[in-house]
């Protein structure tokens, strides 16, 4: 679903461009490889050897967007004889390309990973690689880590295991077009199958406590030479479909668990009583009823993003989610904590090795954990850097200072209108608030606002914009006032 898309004016649409190259030169991000890492990449797909496991039968197919091509996962879905499903997951075997010590493996480190932005994308290896003979793309041949899952008739896994195989994915298919089969009913039975799969699991992670917050997502896009602005709501196969890499991860940390060396993406309970008890406050402010003995977990699910009540209340109760982190270990020594609180289950990242730089380390492990190896000294000697190196990422600042650029050129010209929004977010400490987020109908933005009153969480209010420059040094490019 898409609503409040906007385009831009010329003079609005150079601001952004501006902006936006103004943005990847602070971050350091680049398009261009340096001389040496492309000939590594050339001698490296050269040099690439098959595995000996042939599993080209399978009839593997991708789900992504329609222009992508550094396809990192692929799949084929069946039921079991006796009862149950069995996953078949491909992931794209980057170690087969990226040796550790080269030229390649030096530039992913300091690439961290891909960053997207509205008008292209910024690799985490050469193209030529991730979107040629790594990519599992329909029809070739490929290097890959294939994953293979058992799950009862209620979708719980009973056994999983990881192995190299040479994989051929047979079809490319996108998100839309999959919904559209489904919902149809002319969806080949693999491909029906996601949804079977993907409810059963959904209802697995609501049982164990899993969060899922749904809210819209804003993007920017660039289509016939013109930005949008637009709030996205996740189509329900997108929600599948990452059930699919969640049971993944999920495995790929107990795997690595149970062989005593890993690293896993951890996040903490939040414990602090005063945030527990200012959620609870919002929660009873916006009218919501929040039973005794119902977890966060249980109510942020039973939520709907599309109630305003419902979306202020879930983009302020975040807060209740402490920063996950990584978490490393060897020889044995398991730490205390190995748990992520919003996914309620240890869990790794393994299934994005082409955009990801963890991904190829936790893949080689989880490799080497399943056919009893000790696993390569590459990986074992980078554990203790990893963490710092993925501090490093500029994925996420990447998208959300893009979206802000989006958003002040979309109101460039509109300085000093007046728009209905929803105040979806107010400062924390202070017991008056004045200042808060305010998100807009139309178009789709979200910004900052101040007031001269107390703004109330949840509330619809007129604001008037005082502020909307792309090329703005500070931290608001976008600034509202209430009327």
């Amino acid at each position: 679903m898409r609503r409040g898309q906007m385009h831009m004016s010329r003079d609005a649409l150079d601001a952004l461009l501006k902006g936006l190259q103004q943005l990847r030169a602070e971050l350091k991000a680049s398009t261009d490889f340096p001389v040496h890492v492309l000939e590594a990449a050339e001698a490296a797909k050269a040099a690439v050897r098959l595995p000996d496991k042939d599993a080209t039968h399978l009839p593997l197919f991708t789900i992504d967007p329609p222009t992508s091509k550094d396809l990192d996962q692929a799949m084929f879905l069946e039921r079991r004889s006796g009862g149950g499903y069995r996953v078949h997951y491909a992931i794209a075997d980057v170690a087969a390309f990226v040796r550790a010590g080269s030229p390649l493996d030096a530039e992913a480190h300091d690439r961290i990973e891909t960053l997207y932005f509205p008008d292209l994308k910024v690799p985490l290896h050469p193209p030529s690689i991730s979107e040629g003979p790594a990519s599992l793309l329909p029809g070739q041949i490929v290097p890959a880590l294939l994953w293979q899952h058992d799950l009862d008739a209620d979708g719980n896994v009973t056994d999983s295991t990881v192995s190299r195989a040479k994989v051929r994915s047979q079809a490319k298919l996108d998100y839309h077009g999959v919904q559209q089969d489904i919902d149809a009913g002319t969806a080949e039975e693999p491909v029906a199958l996601l949804r079977e799969i993907g409810k059963l699991r959904e209802a697995v992670e609501a049982a164990r406590g899993g969060v899922a917050v749904n809210l819209p997502d804003q993007e920017v896009t660039l289509k016939d030479g013109s930005f949008r602005l637009s709030y996205v709501k996740a189509l329900p196969v997108e929600g599948w479909n990452e059930q699919i890499s969640l049971m993944t991860g999920m495995a790929a940390a107990r795997i690595m668990l149970d062989s005593g060396t890993g690293i896993l993406r951890t996040q903490k309970e939040q414990t602090d009583e005063r945030v527990v008890r200012r959620v609870h406050g919002i929660a009873k402010f916006l009218g919501i009823d929040w039973k005794p003995g119902v977890s966060y977990a249980a109510l942020v699910n039973s939520l709907d993003p599309a109630d305003h009540k419902h979306m202020a209340f879930l983009s302020e109760a975040t807060a209740m989610l402490l920063k996950a982190e990584y978490t490393t270990f060897r020889d044995r020594q398991i730490p205390d904590h190995t748990g992520h609180a919003a996914i309620a289950a240890p869990y790794t990242y393994c299934t994005a090795p082409l955009r990801r730089l963890i991904d190829r380390y936790t893949g080689e492990l989880c490799v080497a954990a399943c056919a009893g190896r000790v696993p390569p000294s590459w990986v074992v000697e980078a554990l203790d850097c990893l963490p710092c190196d993925m501090a490093r990422g500029k994925g996420k600042v990447a998208d959300r200072r893009a979206v802000d650029l989006a958003e002040a050129a979309v109101l460039k010209n509109r300085v000093g209108e007046v728009f209905a929004g929803l105040v979806i977010n107010t400062d924390a400490e202070d017991d008056n608030p004045k200042e808060g987020m305010v998100h807009l109908t139309e178009p789709a933005v979200m910004g900052r606002i101040t007031s001269g009153a107390r703004l109330h969480l949840g509330e619809s209010i007129q604001a008037k914009l005082t502020r909307a420059d792309p090329l703005f040094s500070g931290k608001n490019k976008i600034l509202f006032n209430t009327v």
